[in-house]
């Protein structure tokens, strides 16, 4: 990322900080837990909440990185597939950017299918709300702000701001830049030069500053976790229970099954 482009969305991060504060209040609200509470696991405390919404979420390793997440908006059923082919902190993030898109972007999914690129922050106004929205989510400021004073307290002579990012991706289980934006947008840090420096920061660089600190590597790692067993295993529930009504015949099921099977078959990596 440019430095150009990072001062652009931490300027718009800024400008939009309370606006966003406000929808992750209301998400808190909807899953009846106070906002002072730290939220740990996202996706087992939202799925219920999509479900609700008739969305289903799932992980699913595709083929292309590049993917962060696919959001497909049925007539009845609406899936987002997360790629666990990434790592566990984009996960993290593409899932809270998901919650956006599909609880409070101001406009309905234009389309059918909607793609959200892993690690690529478009400058379009939704794009830059929805991430802006993940960030706050992930990476509440008050604990931020605490875990960012600690890990300071904790620097030994000669650590650098990279052994700072690496523990708070570790404890937050974020991405390296979601972890760098938030920091400067919360104002933690200031220094351009620093910034320089720390945006020419490489993957490699980054896992050997986990190595260094004994952090735990999983936030870096792919969980390549599959979730087409569990879709398959609800929709024939489902179909069961339609064709207990007469709604639907055992071959409508069947078909629906395998269309699902060749649409997993061509993006499973």
């Amino acid at each position: 990322m440019t430095f150009e482009r990072f001062e652009n969305i931490v300027k718009y991060n800024c400008e939009h900080q309370q606006e966003a504060v406000e929808k992750v209040r209301d998400l808190y609200s909807r899953i009846d837990m106070d906002f002072e509470q730290d939220l740990l696991n996202v996706m087992m405390v939202v799925r219920p909440l999509f479900r609700e919404n008739n969305y289903l979420v799932m992980e699913i390793p595709m083929k292309d990185s590049e993917i962060g997440a696919v959001c497909y908006k049925g007539d009845t059923l609406g899936y987002i597939f997360l790629n666990s082919i990434l790592p566990k902190g984009n996960v993290n993030f593409a899932l809270c950017h998901e919650i956006y898109h599909t609880f409070y972007q101001k406009e309905q999914f234009r389309q059918k299918v909607e793609l959200y690129m892993n690690e690529h922050y478009y400058e379009q106004e939704e794009e830059m709300s929805a991430n802006l929205f993940a960030g706050i989510l992930l990476m509440p400021e008050p604990s931020f702000r605490k875990m960012f004073r600690r890990f300071r307290a904790e620097q030994d002579e000669g650590d650098s701001e990279l052994a700072m990012i690496a523990k708070l991706m570790s404890y937050f289980e974020v991405s390296y830049m979601a972890v760098l934006i938030r920091s400067y947008e919360l104002g933690l840090f200031a220094d351009g030069k620093v910034l320089e420096k720390l945006l020419a920061v490489n993957s490699s660089a980054i896992r050997s500053e986990f190595t260094r600190l004994w952090l735990n590597e999983d936030v870096l790692n792919a969980t390549k976790k599959d979730d087409f067993p569990k879709l398959a295993y609800f929709v024939k529930e489902v179909g069961l229970e339609y064709q207990a009504e007469q709604i639907l015949s055992a071959q409508t099921v069947d078909r629906a099954l395998a269309y699902m099977k060749k649409i997993y078959d061509e993006i499973r990596g």
